[in-house]
């Protein structure tokens, strides 16, 4: 049995681990200090049971169960929670989960529910191990079909309404994301969130379409159209996502012919709309961008690193912050180099090859360059028009 531990508390991980790995050497043990680690963990791992910590920074436990279960209905889960969390507890029980935990955690308690857990397990492994293949072979080859069907590609002989029978009417939901980098776990929350709003607004699955987009089929229970249905999505995918997305859906379709033609129109469209992402997060991002710039100015800094202290897609982070300040990033530096500079030049007496050190520029050749280009005046010559002290005064 595979066992996934997620609490924000190192002592309460480890703790759990070393009790479970004493007393059941042959599970495997795998822990996760936030829920963003262990959707990670779950995607990479067959885990057969998850112990949860209730309320933890950002998303809580019972959010990482709401938005997994669709993908991981196999998974078993058990909440640790305090006294005090314990109606989040029994909304936990509510949602699916086997047991709960109450903090301080006896060992005891947690040996006689991993056993009984694990026997449960064993048996269910068992039961379910040929359907669950089946079903699965079965989703990814519905999938690769369609999503090869709506890039325009000859199916060599597939059937897809043998796939697509139970939609004889639909809608499409495109959702895009921007960047170059990993968006493996992008990826992977946005197939969780849209499967889980199509299963409750109707029927339909999520194909993969490409690296950066995913390709929803929903046939709605009502015929209002999709609209609550993105807007739901959008909230989501703004609470859970790190990096910049598009949402593009189209009206209701009854013709499988239609889909490449109209998945090629939404890529189009893509081109000209404006990515989103959480506005009050990405202006807090930017402050807090703004003060490590500020406090680490002198040393080697990227945009690439001021956008991974706050967790942005560096390309988002350069458009988020041209926006926010008027200016590019590496202006915005080059600037504020230049003025810390300008003030050392004016009121101390450090000579210029230590002035370009402590304002970031190792290279006085370099920085000198940069300061003539900027102000017209090379660092010695502003340092004589603005009266300033001369290097080695006191």
């Amino acid at each position: 049995m595979n066992i996934l531990v997620v609490d924000d508390e190192s002592h309460i991980r480890s703790g759990i681990e070393r009790t479970i790995r004493k007393q059941y050497p042959e599970h495997g043990v795998w822990l996760a200090e936030n829920p963003e680690q262990a959707l990670e963990k779950l995607n990479q791992v067959p885990v057969d049971l998850v112990l949860t910590d209730v309320l933890m920074p950002g998303m809580t436990g019972l959010e990482l169960m709401k938005i997994s279960r669709s993908r991981h209905a196999q998974v078993k889960w058990v909440v640790i929670s305090a006294y005090s969390e314990f109606e989040y507890a029994k909304e936990a029980v509510r949602l699916g989960a086997r047991d709960y935990l109450l903090k301080p955690i006896g060992k005891d308690t947690l040996i006689g529910m991993i056993g009984s857990l694990g026997e449960e397990i064993a048996r269910d492994n068992e039961r379910d191990k040929e359907a669950q293949l089946l079903r699965r072979n079965l989703r990814f080859l519905r999938e690769g079909v369609f999503a090869r069907w709506a890039s325009g590609l000859d199916l060599g002989g597939v059937d897809l309404a043998a796939f697509t029978g139970h939609h004889p009417h639909f809608h499409l939901i495109m959702v895009r994301l921007e960047g170059d980098s990993d968006l493996k776990l992008e990826h992977f929350i946005v197939e969780n969130v849209l499967t889980e709003l199509i299963e409750s607004a109707g029927r339909g699955f999520v194909a993969s379409f490409d690296a950066n987009s995913l390709l929803g089929l929903i046939t709605l229970k009502d015929e209002d159209g999709p609209g609550k249905l993105v807007e739901q999505l959008r909230s989501h995918l703004k609470r859970y996502l790190k990096s910049p997305f598009q949402i593009l859906h189209s009206g209701r379709l009854s013709e499988l012919a239609e889909v490449p033609a109209i998945v090629r129109q939404m890529r189009k469209s893509s081109e000209s709309q404006v990515y989103e992402f959480y506005a009050g997060g990405g202006e807090k991002a930017i402050e807090v961008a703004l003060q490590y710039i500020s406090a680490h100015y002198a040393e080697e800094l990227t945009l690439e690193k001021a956008a991974s202290v706050v967790y942005l897609n560096p390309v988002y982070f350069s458009q988020l912050f041209k926006q926010k300040t008027g200016v590019g990033f590496k202006e915005y530096l080059t600037q504020l180099r230049l003025d810390r500079a300008m003030e050392l030049l004016r009121d101390s007496g450090l000579k210029v090859g230590d002035i370009s050190e402590r304002v970031g520029y190792p290279d006085v050749r370099h920085f000198s360059q940069i300061f003539r280009k900027k102000t017209g005046f090379t660092p010695s010559e502003f340092r004589q028009s603005v009266g300033g002290k001369e290097a080695g005064e006191g």
